[in-house]
């Protein structure tokens, strides 16, 4: 047990400033209201009167919530760890979990924090002990590993060591483990490990069975005596009564979690050779298959959730050993009245389970007298799973699920269109693919309900993907799905409506005509409350949200958790042979989310058609970020869309073909790459044979056109063509960099560097990750750079590719779009606020003006959108002359955080531009001018 919190521990000061924060109307008044409180921690921290442990964790916990909001904090370390040395469970708790959040693992600190582990390790006090060892499994570095590994295992089997703290040992040491395998030791302790197995405290009994089990796949050997424990252990819990083990009871199941590890620690083992042990788990097997038959004790789904782990892990377990025949036909048997059950999950799982018997000689005839169950029970069910399983790829299996929508609507589940639903979800590089084949369905005279669901759930996350073909514009997919909305279900209107309003974030240009179709009276007066308010709600977010709140709320959907699937096994194999990317793998490969979403890739045709059809799209696909991985699809230069370039860009690539359609989206989705002074193509390499350096006319166009768009082609030439795509957060960002190649013969030797002129890597860090090193004939491959902005700069980093090609070296260096304004925070300000700011900056020292001629026609709209691709919020209403255009923002980096404010004169008569911007540096004031000047 935790010690109760003293009466009157409220810390008052920590819960005022929370509402403070909370009570914020603005970004810059948070950030005004924490500066001030971070000033006032300072101060108390440096002052002259010694603190009490009170008044440290109070300020120690405003720090802790200050990080929470996402703002730097490099000081009160030093006061944390004093925290540490106190006798009170609350103030040494804050110390610990600032410690937890906060602490860089290669602190100088470091060796403090550890003298107060060990004495807290080897206090008398137990709860002292769990402190100490939720931090070290918190912290978790190879630092922590090697200081305490040895240590843990002590704690863990000594004697006198309380129960909770034995939990906590053991999953202290499971993550030790896990982080540096090779550090923690086997030796006599391993042995009175596996005796806790018998312990009475089935919480200690929990958690030594998950470190065993992660110790015994390494180390078999070592934990060969676990077998006959657990078995013991199983056969208590599965032969007892709920009653007996009430503390550990769920839904009338006893201890079913405890069961299920203790049967995966088993599955690390063959059967076990005494026959009195093996006859024992045979009757625990038995025990668990008989408690199915038997009246559910309770209706609640917790139950039968439960039960059926329980049970499904015993099946795995009877699979792995496959030496009881009696054994295996029950579970056959089992499984095959899961394959008539009514929820799908378990008609899953238990075809998935038939599958690994029918290749057991012991089981495989009584599968077979389960086929005409499997026919039909599953129906259209079996052609979806199956469909899912034998995945070529995924556009196969989209143009499988869409056809089984069309030929047999009726009886398609809606399972079987949420799982389409959510593997296009969570498969970027099928996405586009996905929209422009089930656009084409929905041309049909009679589609099928389940068709307009999918086609409405599917354009309204990804028809900006297919929306460059004059055939599948904005306005033809909004009147494309609306001619079927009278013929629909109050659930599938519903849907739609919801798509009309995802098409107002993404197409602005038809929102007229959308809220037109909202505020009409058979949407408002609607006689179903449910659409009457959806109408009524999407009608309002569309008038009164700014642009970049509406971007946010409409938002792409993230990734949906993904399950196993038989389809990840099969397209692993798949892999060498240029197929997708598994999901499994997506999974296991941490990157940071910024701004959320998947990767970005070119649908493609089944392996077993090399040969793509002329009709089809290919995309670039431009959803959000997720966990990116280089692929390659094929592709060829007849089967693509038009390019998503202005006029002049369309100009410059006209005279060939493009390789990628690059779409933007909407400049306040996300922040806009931007240019940099000096040629676009630049030789880094003049001391090393370059090869063939290609020059192509107008590429500084295009890279000063980054400053306010977020994709679209950097590069291209007859060989090669570079397409990018970029997202930003405060002072992260992800950029991938798309490389196609035109050709039908392969580039070897191929490569990619960013290189960082001068000091630019001190002010950004740029981390990529390789691509192959051959690239297939009209095939595409992406690279990721993940992107940290440490203080402002003022050039830009090179991307050099070098490749060759019919022999000869193709080298080519091209300035990557990474300014200074990517970086932009939009921070609305009263018009109060904004005068008052400005006169602040009046100095010549944070104010730049530059008065230049128009470049291009000045169109108020263009220009307004321009300036919020550029990362500011216009503010309306501040200036007097409503024709000038008012801005405001934070460029945010790792080191400090820059205030800017601008003032766009436009005079349309002489057709000249007055620029001004005062931030709180010059530097940053020059830049920001330059960039933002080329623009006009």
């Amino acid at each position: 047990m935790m010690p109760a919190v003293i009466r009157g521990d409220g810390m008052r000061g920590l819960a005022v400033f929370i509402s403070d924060i909370r009570n914020c109307k603005s970004k810059e008044a948070e950030i005004k209201r924490i500066n001030k409180e971070l000033a006032n921690i300072r101060s108390k921290f440096n002052g002259d009167k010694a603190l009490d442990g009170y008044s440290k964790k109070k300020y120690i916990c405003k720090l802790l919530f200050i990080f929470l909001l996402g703002h730097d904090v490099d000081f009160g370390h030093m006061e944390a760890i004093n925290l540490l040395s106190s006798n009170k469970y609350t103030e040494k708790q804050i110390g610990y979990l600032f410690i937890s959040v906060l602490m860089n693992s290669n602190s100088e600190l470091m060796r403090l924090i550890n003298n107060a582990l060990k004495n807290d390790l080897a206090s008398h006090n137990h709860v002292f002990v769990g402190l100490a060892l939720h931090c070290i499994a918190n912290v978790g570095s190879q630092e922590m590993a090697e200081a305490f590994v040895s240590e843990i295992p002590k704690i863990l089997v000594a004697g006198d060591t309380m129960e909770s703290a034995k939990q906590s040992a053991a999953l202290c040491l499971l993550r030790l483990y896990r982080t540096s395998p090779d550090l923690v030791p086997m030796g006599e302790w391993t042995l009175r490990v596996v005796h806790l197995l018998n312990d009475q405290h089935l919480g200690v009994v929990t958690a030594a069975t998950s470190l065993i089990t992660a110790l015994a796949q390494k180390n078999p050997e070592e934990f060969k005596t676990s077998v006959s424990l657990a078995v013991s252990r199983l056969s208590r819990i599965v032969s007892s009564a709920s009653s007996d083990l009430q503390d550990y009871t769920y839904y009338f199941i006893p201890a079913p979690w405890l069961s299920v590890k203790l049967l995966r620690l088993l599955q690390c083992y063959p059967p076990p050779e005494d026959r009195a042990i093996q006859g024992r788990l045979t009757e625990c097997l038995e025990t668990i298959m008989n408690k199915v038959q038997e009246p559910p004790k309770s209706r609640k789904v917790q139950y039968s959730n439960a039960k059926n782990a329980v049970l499904f892990e015993a099946i795995s377990l009877i699979i792995h050993h496959d030496s009881e025949p009696n054994l295996l036909v029950r579970a056959c048997n089992q499984l095959g009245q899961f394959l008539q059950h009514r929820e799908t999950n378990l008609r899953y799982l238990a075809l998935e389970s038939m599958w690994l018997l029918a290749s057991s000689e012991f089981s495989r005839e009584a599968v077979k007298m389960h086929i005409g169950t499997v026919i039909i029970a599953l129906k259209v069910l079996k052609v979806a799973i199956l469909a899912e399983k034998y995945a070529m790829d995924y556009t196969w299996y989209v143009d499988t699920i869409l056809n089984l929508i069309r030929i047999a609507g009726d009886y398609v589940s809606e399972e079987v269109w949420h799982r389409v639903i959510q593997i296009i979800i969570n498969r970027d590089d099928v996405q586009g693919y996905a929209a422009k084949t089930v656009f084409e369905a929905l041309q049909a005279s009679a589609c099928h309900e389940n068709l307009v669901k999918v086609g409405g759930y599917i354009l309204g996350e990804f028809g900006n993907l297919i929306a460059g073909d004059p055939r599948s514009s904005p306005l033809v997919q909004f009147g494309l799905l609306h001619s079927k909305f009278h013929l629909c279900s109050v659930a599938t209107r519903a849907l739609l409506l919801s798509t009309y309003i995802k098409f107002v974030n993404l197409f602005p240009e038809i929102k007229c005509t959308i809220q037109d179709v909202l505020r009409s009276d058979t949407q408002l007066r609607n006689a179903d409350v449910e659409l009457q308010q959806r109408a009524v709600e999407y009608l309002r977010l569309s008038s009164i949200a700014s642009t970049p709140i509406l971007a946010t709320v409409l938002e792409e959907m993230p990734p949906f958790p993904e399950r196993e699937s038989s389809i990840l096994a099969k397209l692993k194999k798949k892999k060498e042979s240029g197929a997708l990317t598994d999901l499994e793998d997506a999974k296991k490969e941490p990157t940071p989310d910024v701004n959320g979403g998947p990767e970005v890739n070119v649908a493609n045709k089944g392996l077993n058609n090399p040969q793509p059809r002329s009709h089809e799209l290919l995309t670039l696909q431009l959803a959000a970020m997720n966990r990116p991985r280089p692929s390659s699809h094929r592709i060829t230069p007849h089967s693509l869309a038009p390019s998503f370039l202005d006029p002049a860009a369309q100009a410059i690539h006209s005279s060939s073909t493009d390789l990628m359609d690059v779409r933007s989206v909407h400049l306040l989705n996300s922040r806009p790459s931007n240019p940099s002074a000096g040629d676009l193509l630049v030789d880094v390499f003049s001391d090393i044979d370059a090869g063939v350096i290609s020059h192509v006319p107008g590429t500084e166009a295009n890279f000063v056109r980054f400053v306010c768009k977020n994709s679209g082609v950097l590069f291209e030439n007859q060989l090669l063509q570079i397409g990018l795509r970029s997202e930003f957060r405060q002072n992260l960002g992800r950029m991938y960099v798309f490389y196609g190649n035109k050709t039908s013969d392969q580039f070897n030797s191929f490569t990619s560097e960013v290189i960082s002129p001068g000091n630019l890597s001190a002010q950004l860090n740029i981390q990529t990750k390789p691509v192959d090193s051959i690239l297939e004939g009209s095939t595409q491959v992406q690279q990721v750079l993940n992107i940290e902005c440490i203080s402002d700069f003022v050039s830009a980093p090179i991307l050099n590719v070098q490749f060759r090609y019919d022999g000869d070296l193709q080298n080519i260096s091209v300035k990557l779009p990474i300014t200074l304004n990517k970086f932009f925070q939009p921070t609305e300000m009263s018009a109060e606020d904004f005068f008052r700011r400005w006169k602040q900056l009046s100095s010549s020292l944070h104010e730049v003006q530059q008065i230049f001629q128009a470049k291009h026609p000045m169109d108020s709209e263009i220009t307004k959108a321009k300036l919020l691709g550029f990362g500011v919020a216009l503010l309306d209403g501040v200036d007097p002359n409503s024709g000038n255009f008012v801005g405001s923002g934070i460029i945010q980096t790792k080191t400090v955080q820059v205030g800017c404010l601008l003032r766009l004169e436009p005079n349309s008569q002489a057709q000249m531009y007055r620029l001004t911007l005062r931030t709180s540096k010059e530097d940053v004031s020059k830049r920001l001018c330059e960039l933002l000047a080329e623009q006009f």
